[in-house]
């Protein structure tokens, strides 16, 4: 039989289908328990609408190797930061023409009330030019921003560094 682990692996997320949860740093740990698996997921953000999916397809892909009884558990702390997408998975962001998040920012004490945007530099997942800009602060998902190449002007999603 293949390990829980390896199964709960191939989950894919429902908003960014070309990463598994595993790429993307959701899936925390995947145990055996008193003769069930226990799956530990972490939100990429409070409230993610996502959650519900990855636990049933979570559930389903388990149940469906052989495993009896499957809980998932959401784990909260630390909070889910882009960090925690693998290298790989960056890369099939960038395969699939979505912009992967650069280093999140790193903050200590009280974070600070802005209301500028934020600036930052995204390359174009098409051409690779720096020369872009944001259209829209938020995309399909509240996780993405909508961006678009000054250079080949194609338009893209970039995910927000969290």
């Amino acid at each position: 039989m293949v390990t829980a682990y390896a199964v709960a692996a191939t989950v894919t997320d429902p908003e960014l289908p070309m990463l598994t949860l595993a790429d993307l740093g959701v899936l925390r740990e995947v145990s055996e328990e008193d003769g069930r698996v226990v799956v530990a997921i972490t939100p990429t953000y409070t409230g993610c609408p996502a959650m519900d999916t990855m636990r049933d397809d979570l559930v389903h892909a388990l149940t469906g190797a052989g495993y009896g009884e499957v809980e998932v558990r959401t784990v909260l702390q630390p909070a889910w930061s882009t960090d925690w997408i693998t290298e790989d998975g960056k890369r099939k962001l960038a395969e699939a023409g979505i912009a992967p998040p650069g280093a999140a920012p790193r903050r200590t004490g009280p974070i600070p009330l802005t209301l500028s945007p934020p600036v930052s530099s995204v390359r174009c997942p098409n051409c690779g030019s720096a020369d872009t800009e944001e259209q829209s602060r938020f995309s399909a998902t509240a996780c993405k921003a909508l961006r678009r190449c000054r250079f080949c002007l194609e338009p893209f999603e970039h995910v927000k560094e969290i």
